[in-house]
């Protein structure tokens, strides 16, 4: 695609493999990644403290790929790779619940029983300023080197010293296109008009993480969410409890609106590209036309964790770009990896010019990216939000 092509709003399209048809990735991912999960040989939680055979990963529901018929999972090839197992755990539905969790631990020095997690950047900011993350040890994870130039600073974290980009992904709108016709006649959804019609009054729902709904809503009241005040943020924050009051929003969520719009009980969410992107035909997902936001998930490696080596050496077999490449074509967000679109063409060819996975830089450049906070401005847009939402 060339880098000066738009990037389309349109119905999610069906994914083909290289031989034959591949079944729906989230419907296997639903079936096999159910709570903890081991894989490479792991089959129990128990761990010894001083373990450097195990590592214990952390991450987000369906954000990883599984194995196929004649493929191993990127898990089983680092296991295979290193000897080393991996406890996979499906165990962070929405960073701020997960912090509150493990708070305490935290805050006494403790370890909490994991070697990686990946957070948002919110809450990945969250511990590399309270100290709850460890230094990357570079000279372990060569492969760094692959990172893409626009996600090699962040500005909770300069020159990358405690995190690095999981993946990348956009947020704006998924709906169940199905119903969203029948609703109301449209084939897509492209605007907070459209999201908050008296049509789909009480089956939409909006993220619980602040600037992930907060974000997009800035840029629809024409304010700059790189960019705002307080001022901005409550009078926008204003508008959305008006349609709380009147009772449009069904559900307050993390990763779990997938199952709502999966049910049908929900009709739009404001949610997460790859999300919404591997579902199928049935579902869509669109920028909104007053801009979207352009995010990255970062994985770090916590105090406390057992088996840091060990953690080291797993994020530098994800910068591989084959093994990016591998994830991608699963979980279909954007890649942080260099290289690994040329590698797509030996993974899954109908992938290579998705422009969803490898944006255009035009793309890139027309969504926001949101304000980095201070943890005390943080926290009070947290408490703002949260009681609007009644959370």
């Amino acid at each position: 695609m060339d880098a000066e092509t738009p990037l389309p709003v349109r119905r999610v399209r069906g994914r083909l493999p290289v031989l034959g048809l591949r079944p729906n990735r989230r419907a296997v991912l639903q079936a096999s990644l159910v709570g903890a999960i081991a894989l490479g040989g792991t089959t129990s939680c128990a761990r010894s403290a001083t373990s450097t055979n195990q590592v214990v990963f952390s991450n987000w529901p369906m954000y990883i790929d599984v194995p196929e018929p004649g493929m191993l999972s990127t898990l089983e090839r680092f296991t295979e790779r290193t000897g080393i197992e991996v406890l996979y755990q499906e165990d962070i539905n929405d960073g701020q619940t997960f912090y509150a969790k493990v708070r305490d631990q935290l805050e006494s020095g403790r370890g909490i029983d994991r070697d990686i997690v990946v957070f948002s950047e919110e809450t990945a900011q969250l511990f590399v300023e309270l100290g709850f993350a460890q230094p990357l040890d570079y000279a372990r994870i060569p492969n760094a080197v692959n990172l893409l130039p626009r996600l090699a600073q962040a500005s909770f974290d300069p020159n990358r010293a405690y995190t690095l980009p999981w993946q990348s992904g956009f947020t704006g709108f998924g709906f169940n296109a199905p119903l969203l016709n029948e609703r109301t006649g449209w084939t897509e959804m492209n605007s907070f008009e459209q999201f908050f019609d008296e049509r789909l009054k009480g089956r939409i729902s909006v993220l619980g993480e602040t600037m992930d709904t907060m974000g997009p809503m800035l840029a629809w009241q024409g304010f700059d969410p790189s960019n705002f005040t307080d001022a901005q943020f409550e009078q926008t924050l204003d508008v959305l409890a008006q349609y709380v009051e009147r009772g449009f929003i069904r559900q307050v969520t993390g990763n779990d609106y997938i199952a709502g719009l999966q049910s049908g009980d929900l009709i739009t969410s404001i949610g997460w590209s790859g999300d919404v992107l591997a579902l199928g035909d049935e579902w869509g997902f669109a920028l909104p036309e007053s801009g979207g936001i352009v995010w990255a998930d970062s994985m770090l490696i916590p105090i406390g964790a057992p088996n840091k080596s060990g953690a080291e050496d797993l994020m530098n077999h994800y910068y591989d770009p084959v093994i990016a490449a591998q994830v991608a074509a699963w979980i279909q967000y954007v890649c942080p990896v260099s290289g690994a679109r040329e590698a797509m063409r030996d993974v899954d060819p109908a992938l290579v010019d998705d422009p969803w996975i490898f944006p255009s830089t035009q793309v890139l450049d027309s969504c926001y990216v949101t304000q980095a906070l201070s943890l005390e401005r943080s926290e009070l847009l947290d408490r703002q939000f949260d009681r609007v939402m009644g959370l």
